[in-house]
């Protein structure tokens, strides 16, 4: 369990392809804290650390991981928003997120306006989530509060320190981007979906 509040923004120094599997190397200040075994989110996909080596750390994603995300697409270089596990007891800055995106969407347009950002996506609304106005959504592994909610597109407003400290201040029109969407919403929808 997440909280969408990013640490740091990793750099990605090694990409491996292993038969289905992909191997990440990521290069990150918290590496020093991380233990074998440990969750952490990356860019909004939670996964298991399997081996530390200096500043250095190695996750692995799955082909159902890479199927559904865009962490195929990270290649050396790229910036990669990082977040630990939530402790239990310590306050809740952003809000739940699980770690599990549920779908990829597209950077659709973006304009800075007096000194913050303006985003809009795009995503497949016939996969049954949906954003409300003032709602809570996941970007990347970022929490954040809905702007503009229509059926297939949303916007959100990104004040100058989250552009500086997440991988927002990378994207550029048609930049595929993970979704988490609220859980209390999906269990909503969920719901509505099986009602008789």
């Amino acid at each position: 369990m997440f909280t969408g509040i990013i640490e740091d923004l990793g750099t990605v120094s090694e990409v491996k392809k292993d038969g289905g599997n992909l191997h990440l190397t990521i290069s990150s200040k918290i590496t020093p804290e991380l233990k074998i075994d440990q969750s952490v989110s990356h860019n909004g996909i939670c996964l298991t650390v399997v081996d530390i080596s200096g500043s250095d750390y190695t996750v692995t994603a799955i082909k159902e991981t890479i199927d559904k995300t865009n962490i195929g697409d990270l290649k050396k270089g790229d910036l990669v928003n990082l977040e630990r596990a939530m402790k239990l007891g310590a306050r809740l800055d952003g809000h739940m997120v699980q770690g599990h995106v549920d779908q990829i969407g597209t950077c659709e347009s973006i304009s800075e306006e007096d000194g913050s950002w303006f985003f809009t996506f795009n995503y497949d609304s016939t996969l049954g989530n949906v954003t409300i106005e003032k709602g809570s959504i996941t970007v990347n592994g970022v929490s954040l509060t809905v702007v503009n909610s229509n059926k297939n597109t949303f916007s959100v407003a990104i004040i100058p320190y989250t552009y500086e400290h997440t991988n927002f201040k990378a994207f550029e029109i048609g930049t595929k981007i993970n979704l988490e969407f609220d859980v209390i919403g999906k269990y909503i929808q969920r719901l509505y979906d099986l009602r008789v």
